[in-house]
């Protein structure tokens, strides 16, 4: 265990025991969430994490977040000439450059305690909540949400208005997971914890949920709560099990997922430009 996360897990503790609040918060305290906030920034921890070949959350890591909104006051903040009230002001982007990131004003939101990698393009307006970790080569384009402590791995691209759901409570479920070199396409939502597994290509307005099935034709099996690594994905209806219900005149259908074998000309398809990078 590192000192870091020894010194969130205590301040958790002595939060959950009624000896610690916003009122008794000194200086110290303060001075771990700022270092745990850093560290968040960084990439140096993260909410979840991959473990013998299965994302598991770190507990400790979203404790920490849950502690800046309990152990901090709202505030009046200026952002953009707008004045807002929140307990975090936003993550400061002034080294985007340096690392070959760009974000477009008018917008763009990173929420301190966000992770944004190398080589990024984050496209007003976008929002990205404290806790995500958007990794290098990552395109996050217009209208789209990356929630809290969602992991979105490297060379990624998010369509417009897409929307990556977080999980931040409760603190032991493990929250969306977008794997290195997915492409999702427009419109697409990805909620509840669910994982897209590695260089997946992902439909327009395809929802992804655990409670969707993903009709694997790959593997001929149906999967839940995650899309196998190396798929094209779209959504389809299957009969429901109202179907026959006298109310649904031609019969009642639900959405549900196919994910198929990711052909080459797929690949091609969604290759990133990188003329966008020059």
């Amino acid at each position: 265990m590192s000192a870091l996360e020894t010194d969130v897990t205590d301040l958790w503790d002595r939060k959950q025991n009624g000896e610690l609040d916003a009122d008794s918060a000194g200086e110290d305290e303060l001075a771990t969430l700022d270092e745990f906030l850093d560290a968040l920034e960084a990439g140096e921890v993260r909410a979840a994490e991959p473990r013998n070949g299965t994302w598991e959350a770190n507990e400790w890591v979203k404790q920490g977040i849950l502690l800046n909104f309990g152990l901090r006051e709202t505030k009046a903040r200026e952002y953009g000439g707008v004045t807002y009230n929140d307990v975090l002001p936003l993550s400061d982007t002034s080294d985007y450059g340096d690392r070959g990131s760009r974000n477009t004003p008018d917008g763009t939101v990173v929420r301190q305690g966000a992770h944004v990698g190398s080589d990024c393009i984050l496209m007003s307006p976008a929002f990205v909540n404290i806790g995500a970790y958007v990794g290098d080569g990552t395109l996050v384009d217009s209208c789209d949400t990356v929630g809290s402590c969602a992991q979105i791995g490297a060379n990624v691209k998010l369509g417009a208005n897409t929307l990556i759901g977080g999980v931040l409570e409760p603190v032991e479920n493990a929250p969306v997971v977008v794997e290195d070199n997915v492409s999702l396409g427009a419109g697409c939502r990805v909620t509840s914890g669910f994982v897209v597994g590695e260089n997946s290509v992902v439909g327009e307005n395809t929802l992804l949920t655990p409670r969707i099935p993903v009709y694997d034709l790959v593997e001929e099996e149906v999967v839940y709560g995650e899309l196998p690594a190396n798929r094209r994905a779209f959504t389809r209806f299957v009969e429901s099990s109202v179907s026959d219900h006298d109310l649904f005149e031609g019969g009642a259908y639900k959405p549900a997922v196919v994910a198929t074998d990711l052909a080459e000309e797929t690949l091609e398809a969604t290759e990133r430009e990188d003329a966008l990078r020059e």
